[in-house]
């Protein structure tokens, strides 16, 4: 398999997406790893099995409905594997292996077929003292964002995914891009302050716009090289309570095709009317009830 992922949006030619079977039994509160998690357990909220198979069997509809081959991870026992994004990533024509936290750590073995079929040259694994989770990286083009973590604290934070280490292995294997580092606001218990992943506070559409939760970052400077980078007007800015339901993680099959949840109703209707987009609106609220969605549930391996 060429792999080739550069952005964000480009049109998408094979990608994997997560698979909900098997998922074995709801955690307790002390076994979540994320704050969502912890607010779906706290107040019984958390989804049934069928609820994640009948969303994910909508997301998989979209992307077939527009001629995208879709792989599937191997079903694991009892293991969460809905989110692929974390397992590792494509960046340019290599499959980054990535050091994903230990409590989920099974779930890359269900990824051998996809990774055997790359030349051995094209997978990259992340050396040990590395952290970093594919929800943390978004590529522009020449620009990699990286979201981060660096205070003194990091390692008190189930939600503190990658490190500072990370930027700089990125810098090494990538020279020709601009790797910019994004640090991300921590909070393991209140779905509305922390957040778990860049993608859930920021993320590119189309072909020079963007969706951003300006609070989402410890540094409000960081806010601003992204306006910088897109323009004010090319910016949807999304309020806590959209955070909350993690509006800016969205997932794009081409520049003017995006997959959304059916209940974001104003991006929606934004990416409609003022961005011409085409937006495929299909359910993904009980999903996001675990922390992530929908590009949490994909790992891009070819893009135009």
């Amino acid at each position: 398999m060429i792999l080739n992922v550069k952005n964000e949006t480009s049109k998408l030619e094979a990608v994997v997406l997560g698979i909900p079977d098997s998922i074995g039994p709801k955690p307790t509160l002390e076994e979540t790893y994320d704050s969502k998690s912890y607010e779906s357990i706290k107040l019984d909220l958390y989804p049934e099995e069928s609820d994640f198979i009948y969303e994910m069997g909508e997301f998989e509809k979209v992307l077939k409905k527009h001629n995208v081959q879709v792989f599937r991870p191997w079903v694991l026992e009892n293991c969460n594997q809905v989110f692929a994004r974390d397992v590792g990533m494509v960046i340019d024509d290599k499959f980054i292996i990535a050091n994903i936290i230990p409590d989920r750590a099974d779930e890359q073995e269900a990824y051998e077929r996809i990774i055997n079929s790359v030349s051995k040259e094209k997978v990259i694994h992340v050396p040990e003292n590395v952290h970093v989770e594919g929800g943390d990286v978004i590529l522009w083009n020449e620009f990699m964002f990286v979201g981060t973590y660096k205070q003194s604290d990091y390692k008190n934070y189930k939600t503190a995914r990658t490190n500072f280490e990370a930027v700089q292995f990125f810098k090494d294997l990538f020279p020709n891009k601009w790797v910019i580092d994004l640090e991300l606001v921590k909070d393991d218990f209140d779905p509305y302050k922390g957040i778990l992943h860049l993608d859930c506070t920021f993320q590119p559409v189309g072909k020079n716009k963007a969706i951003i939760y300006k609070d989402g970052f410890l540094n409000p400077m960081n806010y601003d090289i992204l306006i910088s980078l897109f323009g004010r007007d090319n910016v949807f800015e999304v309020t806590k309570e959209e955070m909350y339901w993690m509006n800016p993680n969205v997932f794009s099959i081409s520049p003017e095709i995006v997959v959304s949840e059916k209940q974001f109703t104003r991006l929606n209707n934004h990416m409609r009317d003022a961005w011409g987009m085409t937006v495929e609106e299909i359910p993904y609220r009980n999903i996001s009830r675990m922390g992530g969605l929908l590009r949490c549930s994909t790992l891009p391996l070819i893009r135009e």
